[in-house]
């Protein structure tokens, strides 16, 4: 069977590079297969568009345009915060920081410049407006059971649902 647009449980290996570049910007080879539901917003859309139709045993090299990966860069996403939020903070251009955003969930920044006053953050994605090359192998493919369909869970139980031991669940 294939994998479908929505309802098949998927479990691959990958590595992604920037398009046109040699340096890996992440792989989970050699770990755990990524395991998701198609159809329900786990992955980036182009990434799952183009496992649509694979099978397991299947590779593949894809190539993922910006727009379809992490977005364009957004230009207002880009902020000047007084040095004194980063008091204890050992601060380098480049550096990522974790922050808490307005609606309690957690906010990536990178540190684009700083310097005795004030330091610049920009909240996009650090693979913003940038276009993805996947080399993907599809390790395993099924139909989502009826709970999975429903949660959008591998497992078929919700965050925070106890199920005792041996189903799957973190």
């Amino acid at each position: 069977m294939a994998i479908q647009a929505e309802n098949s449980v998927v479990g691959i290996e990958y590595e992604v590079k920037e398009a046109g570049t040699t340096e890996v910007v992440d792989t989970n080879k050699g770990a755990e297969p990524l395991e998701f539901i198609t159809g329900k917003g786990h992955i980036i859309p182009g990434l799952e568009e183009a496992l649509v139709g694979m099978t397991a045993g299947e590779s593949k090299d894809a190539l993922v345009t910006a727009v379809k990966a992490y977005g364009e860069l957004n230009p207002e996403a880009q902020q000047t915060l007084p040095v004194d939020q980063f008091e204890g903070v050992d601060l380098k251009e480049g550096m990522t920081l974790y922050g808490q955003g307005e609606d309690g969930q957690t906010v990536q920044v990178t540190v684009t410049s700083f310097d005795d006053k004030e330091v610049k953050v920009d909240f996009n994605h650090p693979l913003a407006g940038k276009d993805l090359m996947f080399s993907v192998t599809v390790l395993t493919e099924r139909e989502a059971t009826a709970d999975e369909a429903a949660s959008g869970q591998v497992g078929g139980h919700s965050e925070g649902e106890s199920c005792g031991t041996g189903c799957g669940c973190n």
